[in-house]
């Protein structure tokens, strides 16, 4: 038997270093002793709030260019 996928199934992909984008955000919201303090405070809110925030908009940036290999793997 072969193992080339039968028409109208989708192909297994491979591993492609743009995947590692979307653990950027995960190991570092996950290593809390990074950002667990208070300074440097940033118009009065305590890092330790300022910097998830900021992940918030980095997170989305890091899933962009994982978005745009998969488009250009459809076409």
């Amino acid at each position: 038997m072969d193992n080339l996928p039968k028409p109208g199934q989708p192909q297994a992909q491979k591993f492609h270093p743009v995947y590692l984008f979307l653990a950027v955000p995960f190991v570092c919201l996950l290593w809390v002793p990074l950002y667990n303090r208070i300074e440097p405070s940033l118009l009065g809110i305590p890092f330790f709030y300022w910097y998830q925030m900021l992940w918030t908009i980095l997170g989305a940036l890091c899933i962009l260019p994982v978005y745009l290999h998969e488009e250009r793997l459809r076409k």
